[in-house]
């Protein structure tokens, strides 16, 4: 049962509603009681355990101060608020346990506990969190059958690694980091050793990560890992039905001591040997469309073995791990697609005679690597060189999309029509609005020439874009800031006008996009002069490390966009 209040607070209250009753009916399933309390410790929801331990309906329990309901000592009285571990940690919203606390049931008997309490996110509503307890002794085991001998957790224990590996393992999307959590989270708690072996795109296998744990600190055997054989179809040995998704098995030295059937039995005959295992569990880890791989936990210096009854508990981790790999894999997937589509989609820059020219693009953390803002240079038919850095609404492939069609239609203006920039870019608004897929875009066209005297003069437009950095040789810093204007799709067709300068011998040109120097914590201001005073420090480096340094050091840590950067050099002498 749930907390009505929650129906009472619209479309958001009902969808929450919705979500707690779910999850309640989810709770249900588990063998130990359950509530979920919000914020100030009032319980929210229960599952039907928690009201058969507790002698108390749903009723009773949804709305009630859960300490001041049932928290007791030993002989009845109530527990101070400042002693009660467990109001402690929903008050504090972080994950504790404990051991030996007694509860009030509705009989006003007492129930000796030991509990759990996890922070738990529930949509549409506030601060959250799921409290597991478990009746300690003799209480309420009558007629209940014991599970096979394994490894020795209690089911809080079990409980609490299973949840503590469902939010390590989806909070990442990188295969890498979220292998080494698998690992961490299994070593040293259930065993001496974790094999993790992966199934390539390629159907390869590749013995990923061999890692042992001793006297608190794992230590990868490099040497045990690295490719494997091919899966045998029709091998039984516990390893190669494993990587068939067939089942799950244990395994010890003598496995794999007769005539090998496979080269994975040859690897783990190996294995066995140089980590002196002996005993070993071995589950498939699998998507819900295929198997990646499978995990392998060892025992060598614990006497203990394991038993079947470990079996149970492998499966739930490496079905976890199995989702949360998938999804790791099917963005990176993503993001190399993606990548390889931004490489396509921006330019090689020309090589003009004297200048230096260097330019740089930094994907959006949390984007598909791919987005809307672009940088661009090519040579004019008249021998004058544009330079071009835009940024399209989004940072996804759409946005991708509609930035490759305003960079060629902008080619094609610039290339045809020998106009000043501020024209080129009013044709450019015009047309975008009928034929290219762009709600929105932000750019700067600059029309660079030449003089007899040698100097080189800027003419350009902004449309609603970052100003240009100029920093000369000596280190003096400042903003273009004429020639400005809206942005493109505003559909107002506004007369845009154009500024000029003149380069100083040395002086270095920054056009960038706005990740550079907004972010959600900070006003753009800071940003800029943060961009202007580094940039001036920079001023002897040469180009390149010029760029890199300036990005590692401007770009804010909390950048939630994309980053394109364009920046030319000029010579010292004409």
């Amino acid at each position: 049962m749930t907390n009505p209040d929650t129906a009472d607070r619209g479309d958001g209250g009902r969808r929450a509603g919705e979500a707690l009753t779910a999850l309640t009916r989810t709770l249900d399933a588990l063998d130990a009681g359950a509530y979920l309390a919000d914020e100030q410790g009032r319980i929210m929801g229960v599952n039907a355990r928690a009201e058969q331990l507790l002698a108390r309906s749903a009723e009773e329990l949804v709305g009630e101060d859960a300490h001041d309901l049932l928290h007791r000592t030993r002989h009845g009285e109530p527990v101070p608020r400042s002693r009660c571990g467990l109001r402690k940690a929903i008050l504090a919203g972080r994950t504790e346990q404990g051991a030996e606390e007694w509860a009030e049931r509705g009989d006003g008997s007492l129930v000796r506990i030991s509990w759990l309490a996890t922070p738990c996110v529930v949509a549409g509503l506030p601060a959250t969190t799921l409290v597991l307890f478990h009746p300690q002794g003799d209480a309420d085991t009558a007629g209940r059958t014991a599970e096979p001998a394994g490894t020795t957790l209690t089911e809080l224990e079990r409980l609490a690694l299973l949840a503590e590996t469902t939010t390590l393992l989806t909070s990442t999307l990188d295969v890498d980091e979220a292998l080494h959590r698998l690992v961490s989270l299994v070593l040293p708690r259930l065993a001496d050793w974790a094999v993790i072996d992966l199934i390539t795109e390629r159907d390869e296998v590749w013995r990923h990560s061999v890692t042992h744990a001793r006297n608190g600190v794992l230590t990868r055997r490099e040497d045990l890992q690295g490719p494997m054989p091919p899966v045998p179809e029709e091998s039984p040995m516990p390893l190669s039905r494993a990587l068939r998704g067939v089942a799950s098995t244990l395994a010890g030295p003598k496995t794999y001591q007769g005539p090998p059937d496979s080269g994975i039995a040859v690897e783990q005959r190996r294995l066995f040997d140089a980590t002196g295992m002996h005993s070993a569990a071995i589950a498939p880890i699998r998507s819900l469309r295929e198997v990646l791989g499978a995990l392998t936990l060892g025992r060598s210096e614990r006497p203990e073995p394991f038993a079947p009854g470990d079996i149970a508990l492998l499966e739930d981790i490496t079905r976890r791990a199995g989702l949360a790999l998938d999804n790791a894999r099917l963005y990176q997937r993503q993001r190399k697609v993606a990548e390889t589509m931004q490489r396509h989609l921006l330019p090689q820059l020309p090589r003009l005679p004297g200048l230096e020219m260097t330019a740089r693009y930094l994907p959006a953390p949390d984007a598909s690597q791919v987005g809307g803002d672009w940088y661009d240079a090519f040579v004019l038919a008249d021998g004058a060189t544009a330079l071009v850095v835009g940024d399209v609404v989004g940072h996804d492939l759409d946005a991708a999309a509609g930035m490759a069609q305003l960079r060629n239609m902008l080619r094609a203006y610039a290339w045809s029509q020998k106009q000043p920039p501020s024209r080129i870019v009013e044709w450019l608004d015009h047309a975008a609005r009928h034929i290219a897929e762009v709600s929105m875009a932000t750019l700067i066209l600059v029309r660079m020439t030449r003089s007899a005297d040698g100097g080189y003069h800027l003419t350009w437009t902004n449309a609603g874009h970052p100003p240009p950095l100029l920093v000369t040789h000596d280190g003096l810093a400042k903003y273009l800031t004429e020639g400005h204007g809206i942005l493109l799709g505003t559909a107002t067709d506004p007369a845009r006008v154009d500024a000029t300068e003149l380069l100083p011998p040395g002086s270095t040109l920054v056009l960038y996009t706005d990740g550079l120097v907004e972010a959600p914590a900070q006003s753009v201001d800071v940003g800029l002069d943060r961009l202007r005073r580094h940039a001036a420090s920079l001023a002897h480096r040469p180009l390149e490390p010029f760029v890199d340094h300036l990005l590692s050091r401007t770009r804010p840590v909390d950048n939630e966009d994309d980053v394109a950067v364009l920046v030319l050099r000029v010579p010292e002498h004409g």
